[in-house]
């Protein structure tokens, strides 16, 4: 990677970069074609981070298809795919760790993947070493990870600029993902419940503004819509700041709101967000 950087004069280049866990889709695409919009020099990186994973989860199953990856990723703009090893990744010995705390890990999906953020976060900052972009490019379907990577960039004075792109989306509205592929037909077409449910409080809250935007009553509307879908178990439904992740009790004007969900369809786990916001008059 360091001898691919050197040989296209990375000095004298805006270099931008897209970490991900390959088996690419539209949503990795447009990433990586923000990116080649916005630098000179695409760099996107394809890794099966093993810290993120807990035991017991899909990290053995994960889809992997690097020759795949490699032409789309190609096809759309990037100059460089980098696909390292775990050894390479994590050095023989390694125990160093980078980790943001307090209520912002805990939270969400943090609850019952407790060490799935360290892993992010440890191997995000290895990999920026590595890399040294300008800018680093992330979707906003892992709305709690992009907050949590920004927070650490801000906190470690990291010299990268996070830019957070929206969520893809199938044409009936499923957030495009790898594990979609685990999902069986019938759990696919329950699936699209997700989005629908956001789209459902997003609609109350902007028919009545300040009337319909106590929290707690928008939880439930996502939470009973999503509980009409049989095949569809509930991990979490929750909206918090879409800033700090904190607790907030009303969709302010001015503030933004993330509504967040995590449901599983069988053994596939799926999470959807959306932001509500109410604004200024």
């Amino acid at each position: 990677m360091k001898e691919a950087l050197a040989q296209a004069d990375r000095n004298q280049k805006r270099l931008g970069f897209v970490p991900t866990m390959g088996y690419l889709h539209e949503g990795h695409m447009s990433l990586i074609q923000k990116a080649k919009a916005e630098n000179d020099l695409v760099v996107v990186s394809v890794f099966v981070n093993p810290m993120q994973f807990s035991p017991g989860e899909d990290f053995e199953s994960y889809p992997r298809d690097i020759e795949r990856d490699y032409r789309l990723a190609i096809a759309v703009g990037a100059d460089i795919v980098f696909h390292p090893d775990v050894e390479e990744i994590y050095l023989p010995g390694a125990s160093a760790a980078v980790e943001v705390t307090g209520e912002m890990t805990r939270k969400l999906c943090g609850v019952s993947r407790p060490n799935h953020f360290r892993g992010v976060t440890t191997v995000v900052s290895i990999l920026f070493h590595i890399v040294r972009p300008d800018k680093a490019y992330f979707g906003q379907k892992d709305a709690q990870q992009l907050i949590i990577i920004k927070k650490m960039v801000r906190d470690l004075h990291i010299p990268v600029e996070v830019v957070g792109c929206p969520i893809v989306r199938e044409k009936d509205g499923l957030a495009r993902s790898s594990r979609n592929v685990y999902l069986k037909p019938e759990e696919r077409k329950a699936a699209v419940v997700l989005n629908r449910a956001l789209g459902i409080a997003e609609e109350y809250l902007r028919s009545g503004a300040e009337r319909n935007s106590d929290v707690e009553t928008l939880k439930n509307i996502i939470r009973d819509e999503i509980e009409s879908e049989p095949l569809a178990a509930i991990d979490y439904v929750e909206l918090l700041d879409g800033v700090t992740l904190e607790n907030v009790s009303t969709v302010l004007h001015g503030k933004e709101v993330l509504a967040a969900v995590a449901v599983r369809f069988g053994t596939t786990r799926l999470i959807d967000n959306r932001i509500l916001s109410i604004l200024r008059k």
